[in-house]
């Protein structure tokens, strides 16, 4: 009963979230991200918010956003699929609000870091974003999208140790396309085939099963199903 109940609730919450035009959805803070005049340290954030109208449904988008030492404001960094379509690099770097509401569906801070690893991750992540290998490249199914460019530089920035959502589609496109890599979390070992098939085992993130881009598994670590469209079903993956 309680599964039926998390299936009905994500049913509702994203037909609701479907009838909204993306044009008037809400773009604002979800009030997650400490404001810069107080938390002078810098930061480090991880969001996942469920994607854009029916896709919502199936999977979430993630972005990070960062803070240097003592600066005024936050840099986001996404992938955008429309971008690619309108001849524009599919990678966006700005200073924005970093915790928006993402075209009304509000946010998950799923990774948070602060002071001297914050400082020592920042200038890996913009240097990955730069030099991103699809810039130009944009597949919503199942890779690479956003998720797999986020995938990619929690990959390869060792002070960030979080794992995205199951329902993260894309998520599983192993840095340029490899076969075999690292788990996001660093604690153990994937094979992925483009995305679509693959097999994930470690610390943090247990056994996951990836079935034409959709994700089945357990997690021990903190326990918890890890399901296709629902997520994570259990405790959640806070480090």
């Amino acid at each position: 009963m309680k599964t039926f109940g998390i299936f009905l609730s994500l049913f509702m919450w994203v037909s609701q979230t479907w009838a909204q035009d993306w044009r008037t959805a809400t773009r604002e803070s979800a009030h997650l991200a400490p404001d810069p005049r107080e938390e002078k340290q810098a930061v480090v954030q991880v969001y996942a918010a469920r994607t854009v109208s029916w896709r919502g449904y199936f999977s979430v988008h993630s972005w990070i956003a960062t803070k240097a030492k003592d600066a005024s404001e936050y840099t986001t960094y996404h992938v955008i699929g429309w971008r690619v379509n309108r001849g524009l690099e599919s990678v966006r770097i700005e200073n924005d609000i970093p915790d928006r509401h993402w075209f009304g569906a509000r946010p998950e801070l799923i990774e948070d870091l602060r002071g001297e690893k914050a400082e020592a991750a920042i200038p890996k992540i913009d240097e990955l974003a730069r030099n991103y290998a699809y810039k130009g490249t944009y597949r919503a199914y199942p890779g690479p999208n956003s998720n797999t460019f986020i995938s990619h530089i929690i990959r390869n920035v060792p002070e960030l140790t979080v794992e995205l959502p199951p329902n993260a589609i894309g998520k599983d496109w192993i840095n340029e396309a490899d076969v075999v890599g690292w788990s996001e979390s660093g604690t153990g070992v994937q094979f992925s085939l483009l995305g679509m098939f693959g097999l994930t085992v470690g610390l943090h993130e247990g056994i996951e099963l990836n079935l034409l881009g959709l994700n089945f598994g357990i997690d021990f670590w903190r326990p918890a199903l890890k399901l296709p469209m629902v997520g994570r079903v259990g405790m959640t993956d806070k480090p």
